[in-house]
């Protein structure tokens, strides 16, 4: 039989594929590869010979779960793929339960990347007992788990029943969309355009405005600083809204409104970093953050919790339950207003591609 020269990459959503992945999908479009992905979404991929809808769904719980297993099967018994890629949680489970038999049948090779396990050390015990046991059964389903973070890389490693565990340094960040200048005009049109005046402090933290994110901890301690006299700061929260207004009433509730700029998707975050002053992150859990990555490229001095994936990137992390701490931190930037730069080349999206290549090639020989 003639090998196949088919690679498909699977997760819950379009946006995952559109945000972390699509140079690996030129990758594989310029060396020859016929490249499918799989997502419950209709968006029209870059580099995507063909898109396939699978009725994924975030919830385990979910009948539809079933249905995506059922639909992915039969796309991977007629496509035959030589490699597959998946990646999220719940479409990475589905994927490789489809793809049990391809393994076996067809010699097709499975990846996984986790982009921060739901199980960590003081995640809740029902993450433990729901998803660990799922993951490690799975693992065995699986040719090469990549992990992005060092507690994750060690868990993996000790526990897992898969033998090929690789550490990655994340999905990598392409340096020269932060290498520009940007003039005073420039920056002094943006600020207008999102309502901060010329003297503000700017505070950013890029993110899905979600629980895990935390962005309530960040509009408290705004509420403190507002209360102790600085009126000269300014928080920018560009990201999605998964709360449904909830942050956006507590701001209004702590009468705050006026210091906080919900901003939503936005795709100008470089220029967004160009008129801060200090990137934050108060997550309580990350694979290995993008957005703190990105304000390293930046040079941003950064406060940031102590959870996994923050801690791979920064030392001087703060314990997640000290507000005050966070605060003063903050507070020590706004007065000193430091620059930093950081070791960040092995974050680069050429550094980590490198990496990754050899991991594809592996499986592909």
């Amino acid at each position: 039989m003639k090998e196949s020269n088919k690679i498909l990459f699977t997760a819950t959503v379009d946006s995952h594929i559109l945000q972390f992945h699509i140079p690996y999908l030129k990758w594989f479009k310029d060396h020859g590869y016929e490249v499918h992905v799989a997502t419950n979404g209709n968006a029209e991929i870059p580099y995507t010979d063909k898109k396939h809808i699978i009725s994924f769904e975030r919830n385990p719980f979910r009948i539809n779960n079933l249905k995506a297993i059922a639909q992915l099967k039969k796309i991977i018994k007629q496509e035959q793929f030589r490699l597959i890629h998946c990646h999220t949680p719940m479409g990475s489970i589905v994927t490789r339960l489809a793809s049990i038999k391809a393994r076996k049948e067809y010699g097709t090779k499975v990846i996984y990347t986790a982009h921060g396990f739901h199980f960590f050390k003081g995640a809740p015990i029902r993450n433990w007992l729901m998803f660990y046991p799922i993951e490690k059964i799975m693992s065995k389903f699986t040719d090469c788990i990549i992990t992005i973070n060092q507690e994750d890389y060690n868990l993996a490693k000790d526990k897992f029943l898969c033998k090929n565990i690789k550490f990655v340094q994340g999905v990598g960040v392409d340096k020269s969309k932060f290498n520009f200048i940007m003039t005073e005009d420039e920056k002094d049109k943006l600020r207008k355009e999102i309502g901060i005046d010329k003297n503000d402090f700017v505070i950013i933290y890029p993110a899905e405005l979600s629980k895990r994110k935390n962005q309530m901890m960040l509009l408290d301690i705004m509420r403190d600083l507002k209360d102790e006299g600085y009126y000269n700061i300014k928080l920018l929260l560009p990201g999605l809204d998964s709360m449904n207004g909830r942050y956006q009433k507590y701001a209004i509730k702590l009468e705050i409104e006026k210091f906080v700029k919900f901003l939503g998707y936005r795709n100008d975050i470089p220029r967004l970093m160009k008129i801060s002053n200090l990137a934050v992150s108060v997550a309580k859990q990350e694979g290995l953050p993008v957005n703190l990555i990105e304000a390293m490229m930046s040079n941003l001095p950064i406060v940031a919790t102590n959870c996994r994936g923050n801690r791979d990137l920064i030392d001087d992390c703060v314990d997640m339950n000290n507000k005050q701490l966070f605060e003063e931190k903050i507070i020590e930037n706004i007065k000193n207003n430091p620059t930093r730069n950081y070791n960040k080349d092995k974050y680069e999206l050429k550094n980590v591609m490198r990496e990754m290549k050899k991991i594809y090639i592996e499986m592909l020989s």
